[in-house]
Order: structure tokens, then sequence, then C-alpha cells
């Protein structure tokens, strides 16, 4: 005989919940974790091309990155994705796989502009940033070859600015990020380079008989540069300085974070192939490097890693930032606990994140995707080698990228059969290009299409995004803290410009708020040193905190 056992849906405290014979009663029946595919749909047409006809120069395996911003401020987030070019380049030869602008038209589609942003250089990754105080978001632009920095003119299009600005390098520069790093309210960039390549020094190399891409350990490295903002729209290279000149780095992506609570901004390098840099700031322009004392140079066995990949942010909500770091095949993604003491415990295995060694992982970011006031991630994942599955079985060209849920118990559970199209990914941006509360994801393909995924999840978490404005020439409000407070928790997050790979996010702050009722206050520690306040801000909702508004 069948057994009929009787179902009650009810909404209680913004769950659905299950009643039924031996069913618990407060058991959460989460929603299905839906991310969808809609580049097509919504208009974006651009295709990566990195210049690969047969020859396999090294240049061709990095790949680019991609942005989200909002260019004209409209309150919609617009997309920029950078693209590479043929290689070598020739003033006689058709150079037109340029970078391309979308503008958010508010209605869930893009369309392309011509914005004068479509630099058609060997591109690698973008950093976005009003480094001129005047509330229009800049764009840097790295290049294998000379970089550029486009100024937004406030009327849809932008002016090249790199030779006045002074921020030009030759070399083959990779990762870029702003902060305010002498506290003088204007915004520093750093930048990061990778090795030292010329054409004149392409070889290939071989495994087991089948010619691949040299790698990184094949050429030296070359020193980062550190560019401090005059507040003229000029900069000058204070590298030596700062303490910062380091040659042997081979830097790919770079992120500054207070990490010590300190007042702040320091400075985290992802080197590839050999040690990664933690520059503390000493709060008098210089800099020094506490990457071994801290314990994120190399994995816990004293290796150097294939680092690509960064971010930070408070996975378990004990206040300072953590650090998870994507690197090469048969290295684990790493992912450093920050203890409060200037030391970070490599908490890799424990976390879930052992998984990670077949894969070769770039992109990389923490988001809350479904509300629930823990931090997720999401890691972009490809290998370099296009005939890797001729002399290793282990792994594939193509792959396919992951999203690890947080446990609440400071652990992840990766969700393999989620994302299934395997591509060959690089870049990554996260950003609530639709503005309904969660975030979406931008992910740069290598000589690909790009992926847009609108997150569809269905959470009925509450949320709430904070944009800040600041004063003076910091108007993105740039390595501000906020601090959400609520009767049974906090949650902390810090305003960057440039993160992941190559990338940069929106620079609005998400907090997804799990099942909390109400926020009690919600504080701005901005770089300045002023606090702004705001008591009982309504839930599900953007929240505009302009610097100084609630100072008495």
């Amino acid at each position: 005989m069948c057994r009929i056992i009787l179902l009650v849906g009810l909404i209680f405290n913004d769950f659905i919940v299950l009643y039924a014979e031996g069913v618990d009663e407060n058991t959460i029946i989460e929603p299905a974790i839906v991310f969808s595919d809609v580049t097509e749909e919504t208009g974006i047409t651009f295709r990566h091309f990195d210049g690969r006809q047969g020859d396999r120069y090294f240049v061709e395996t990095i790949g680019s990155g991609c942005a989200f911003l909002d260019y004209n401020n409209d309150g919609y987030l617009d997309l920029y994705l950078v693209s590479a070019n043929n290689f070598p380049q020739s003033p006689d030869e058709d150079n037109s796989y340029g970078n391309q602008l979308y503008q958010n038209t508010g209605s869930g589609s893009f369309v392309l502009v011509a914005a004068g942003v479509e630099d058609q250089g060997y591109g690698t990754g973008v950093a976005v940033a009003d480094y001129d105080g005047d509330s229009w978001l800049d764009l840097y632009l790295t290049n294998f070859g000379s970089n550029r920095l486009f100024r937004n003119q406030g009327d849809g299009t932008f002016q090249d600015l790199t030779q006045q600005a002074g921020v030009d390098d030759p070399r083959w520069s990779a990762g870029a990020a702003f902060a305010d790093y002498d506290g003088d309210g204007w915004l520093d960039l750093y930048l990061t380079n990778y090795c030292d390549f010329q054409l004149a020094d392409h070889r290939t190399c071989a495994e087991q008989g089948v010619e691949v891409y040299c790698g990184p350990e094949e050429f030296k490295g070359v020193a980062d540069r550190l560019f401090r903002n005059q507040g003229d729209g000029t900069f000058q290279d204070l590298t030596q300085q700062a303490g910062l000149h380091n040659p042997i780095g081979k830097g790919m992506s770079a992120i500054w974070s207070d990490y010590d609570n300190d007042g702040d901004p320091d400075l985290f390098v992802a080197n590839d192939g050999t040690e990664n840099f933690l520059y503390q700031n000493n709060n008098d322009g210089t800099f020094q490097d506490l990457a071994w004392l801290a314990g994120i140079d190399c994995d816990d066995h004293g290796n150097m890693q294939g680092s690509m990949g960064l971010d930070l942010a408070d996975y378990d909500n004990d206040g300072y930032p953590d650090l998870l770091v994507t690197n090469f095949q048969r290295q684990l993604n790493t992912l450093y606990r920050n203890e409060g003491n200037g030391f970070f415990n490599d908490v890799s295995f424990p976390s879930g994140l052992g998984y990670s060694l077949p894969f070769v992982s770039w992109g990389t970011g923490f988001f809350d995707f479904n509300n629930d006031g823990f931090l997720d991630l999401f890691i972009v994942n490809g290998h370099i080698q296009d005939q890797i599955e001729r002399y290793d079985s282990s792994t594939t060209y193509l792959q396919v990228d992951h999203l690890l849920i947080n446990d609440q118990q400071n652990s992840f559970d990766r969700q393999p059969t989620l994302f299934t199209t395997p591509k060959a990914g690089r870049g990554a941006a996260f950003g609530d290009y639709d503005n309904d509360g969660d975030i979406d994801i931008l992910v740069n393909n290598a000589h690909d299409v790009p992926t847009l995924w609108r997150n569809d999840t269905k959470s009925m978490h509450h949320w709430l995004m904070v944009k800040l404005v600041g004063q003076n020439g910091n108007r993105y409000g740039i390595g501000a803290k906020t601090r959400i407070i609520t009767p049974a928790q906090t949650w902390s997050a810090e305003c960057r410009a440039g993160a992941s790979y190559m990338s940069t996010n929106d620079s609005r702050l998400h907090f997804g708020l799990g099942q909390t009722r109400s926020i009690e206050q919600v504080e701005v520690h901005w770089s300045s040193g002023l606090i702004d306040r705001i008591k009982n801000p309504s839930l599900n909702s953007i929240l505009v905190v302009v610097e100084g508004s609630t100072q008495e």
C-alpha cells in the first residue's frame, strides 16, 4: 500500500518551511542554486583573441581581465572586457581585436559603445578608479607593451592621458590596483609587471615529445612599480623610495587591504613561480615585505607556487580579512585565515580546497551569492597548455569554474555540477548588474566569448548594498571600511579598486544579512579618519553614504 505524506508549505521567517511526517519543524529548505548564462541574450558579442597562430608565444597563455563599472553614473553597472591582439603586432596588419565597453540599458541588456577606450594593444588587465577626484570612473589598462590611462570626461567619452599623467610602462604588465597609501586623499597606483620577455626571446618547450608553451621559469622577473598621485593629474614613480623595487617578482595580481586593521592600506602581490609579497605599510611612505613572517610567501611546505589571482575578505566573520590565492596545477588554491596577530594560517585542506590540484585557477572572489550572511567563493579555471591531454591524463585544457558554498563552520562545499561548460577561463569580476540584490559574475575566457552569469537563485534572505561617496580626491571611498551591526551579528567589508585576476569589481559593497530583521547601525570608517554612523537603514536597499554627512 502506498503511504501518502501530506506536505504543507508555509512562509515563516522569510524561509519556506515544509512540515511532514518525519521532518523536523525547524528544517529550512534552501532554494536551488541558479546561475544563468545570459551573455548572448544581453547583447554581449565580444570575443577574446590572444593572437595564437600555432607558434606558441609565451604571451598567449595568461589571458585578460574584465571589470564591472558604472562609467556614466546612471546607477547601473556597465561592462569592460579586455582583449589581446595579433602577436607580433604589425603597423600594416589589421589589429582589430580591441577592448570593448558595454553600456547597461537598465532593462537587462547591454549595448556596445564607442567611448574612446577601444585600446588595441596586447591587453592583459584593467583597474577602475576615479584617480582625479571628479566623480567619474577612469580606466587604467595593462598591456604587453605600453599601458594606457583613460580619463573619463563625463560626457560618455574618455581621453588618453597616459603620457601626461606619467604612468606608462613599456614592459609586460599584468595587474593593477588603486589605493591612497599615503593618506593624502588621492588614489595612488600599484602596477605588477610579469616576466622579462621580448619577441626576440621566443622559443618553444617540450613535454614528453609534445611541443608546449614555455613557462615563467624560462624567463627573469621584473620589478613592479608604485606611482604616487600628486593631486594635479600626474603621478610620480616612487617605487625605489617606498622600498618596493623587487626585481625577482613575476607579478600577476595585486590587491590593497588593511589586513592588520591599523588604519592604512597594505599590499598583497601574487607572483607566478616566485614567492608572494606582503608589503606592510609603515605609514611613513615606505613598506616592508612581511610575507615570510606572515606565512603567505610560499605554501605550508615551503614551496613557491604559480600564483595567479587574489581576494581578501572576512569569510569567518571575525573582523579580519582573510586571503585566497589561486594557483597552478598540482598546487592547492590556498586559503590563508587571518589570525589577527600579523600571521596567516594555511587552512586550505580543512576548509575544503583540497580538490583543486588538477586545476589551473585564475580569477576569484569572495561573495555571498545567496545572502545568508556567509561569504562563498567563486574560482575560474583553465589550463595554459592547449595540448595538455596528450601527455597528462590527470587534467584538461578546458576546465569548469567552481562555486564553493560557505558551510557556516569555516569550511566550503564545492558544487562540481553547477557550472558544466569547460572554458579556458581567466579574469573574473563581481557585481550586481541588474540591481536585484544578489551578485552576478563576469568571466573573461581566453580566446573565446566571455560568460555573464546572472544570479537567479531565489534566496529569501535579506541584503544591503552600500555605495560610498567620499570627499576630496577619493570620491568612491576606496580603502574605507564598512561595518553592518545587527543584534545578532556584525559584518565588515573594505572598498577596493582592483582584485581577482587583473580585474575590477563593483565598488559598491554588498552584504548578505541572512535572517536579520533589522540593522541597528551602519558604520563607515573613511581613510580620512572620519566615521559616519547611519541608524536603522532599510533592508533590501542601496544605501548611499556621503563622507561626513552624519558628523555633528
